[in-house]
Formats: C-alpha cells, sequence, structure tokens
C-alpha cells in the first residue's frame, strides 16, 4: 500500500503524528535559528527583516521546540514568487493568502525531524509577533505567565492545535498592544 504524503494527511492525522509538545527552554535555539536565517538571507536577497519570534525567542521559558522566523518582505516584491524559492529551503507551505505565507519545515511522515521551523512569509509592517516578543523579553513575569497558561493548556489540547492556539489568543493581543504602546516605532524601519 502507497504512503501518503504529508499534504494528503487530514488535519486529525496531522495532529495525531504532529502532538504539541513543550520543553524547557534551550539555548541551541539561537544557533539553530541563525543557521536557518543565513540559508534564508542566501536565497531571499529581497528580506527586508528577518527575526527569530515565538516562545523558543524568550530564554527562560517552556515552549514547543519549533523555531518560528518572520521573514518581512518590501511591499514591491511579490510575495508569491518567492513560495517556490521557500520550498526548495526544504519547506512546506501550510497556509496562504494575498498578504501572508505560512510554512513548515521537519515535519516527516515519521514525526518531527530533530530541527522544525515555522516560517512566517510577510509584508514589511506586519510585524506585530515582534512586538509581542520584545514585551515578553523585558517582562519576566508576564513571560512566566505566558508559560503558565501553555503549560495549563498542553495535556487539554495536545492534539488539537487550533484550540491550543485559539486559548491564548487574548493572552496574546493583550501584551502585543502593550508592546506596541512600549516600543512604539521601533520597526518602522530596519
Amino acid at each position: 500500500m502507497e504512503q501518503k504524503k504529508l499534504t494528503e494527511l487530514s488535519l486529525d492525522e496531522l495532529w495525531q503524528l504532529f502532538p504539541i509538545t513543550l520543553t524547557a527552554h534551550q539555548e541551541y535555539w539561537a544557533d539553530w535559528y541563525k543557521e536557518e536565517a543565513e540559508l534564508l538571507t542566501e536565497e531571499l536577497p529581497c528580506i527586508e527583516r528577518i527575526n527569530h519570534i515565538g516562545s523558543t525567542a524568550i530564554k527562560g521559558i517552556w515552549a514547543k521546540p519549533i523555531i518560528d522566523i518572520l521573514v518581512e518582505i518590501p511591499r514591491e516584491e511579490k510575495i508569491f514568487d518567492l513560495k517556490v524559492i521557500i520550498e526548495r529551503c526544504g519547506y512546506l507551505c501550510m497556509a496562504e493568502n494575498s498578504s501572508r505565507i505560512d510554512f513548515n519545515k521537519g515535519y516527516t511522515l515519521q514525526g518531527f525531524a530533530e530541527r522544525v521551523f515555522h516560517l512566517h512569509l510577510c509584508y514589511e509592517g506586519d510585524n506585530d509577533e515582534l512586538y509581542f516578543r520584545d514585551y515578553l523579553q523585558t517582562n519576566a513575569a508576564i513571560a512566566k505567565e505566558y508559560e503558565r497558561l501553555k503549560l495549563d493548556l498542553w495535556k487539554q489540547y495536545e492534539h488539537d492545535r487550533n484550540m491550543y492556539t485559539f486559548q491564548k489568543e487574548n493572552f496574546i493581543k493583550q501584551y502585543t498592544q502593550e508592546g506596541k504602546q512600549l516600543f512604539a516605532g521601533r520597526y518602522d524601519n530596519k
């Protein structure tokens, strides 16, 4: 019997194969980001800004061992033209619309590879994730509160990423807004 491709698996099959897992912060996550950022910068010379985002970018808190990368491109670039280049770097397109494409790397039919990445390709200025990251990096108590929230949700939604993400939404929105006020204008220019 022929084995399905990842892109042919149902959402339920994907969630079973790739459960939510949280682990203590690992220092090497920053190195994994740097190596991947170098590869992407080489392949995509039009990058306006590239950043390590998500919980693996916050020292001292538990996180899914997945490196989130935000890649901002100039508005004059055609986002869909870059899709093929990113796929050649080993990424799979997971979601797309006219202003943002999300990719995964390190997902295999046997489960997660050693290194797993989520790449968020967007136009410059679509970068709320940077303000959330920066706020948590400078507010250890809030970062720990976020960690507690994630740990509380982990087992309940281990096989339901949508609900896990949805349950964090209000927290993320609140502290993204606070970050945007605190760091107003920080990412207006390169």
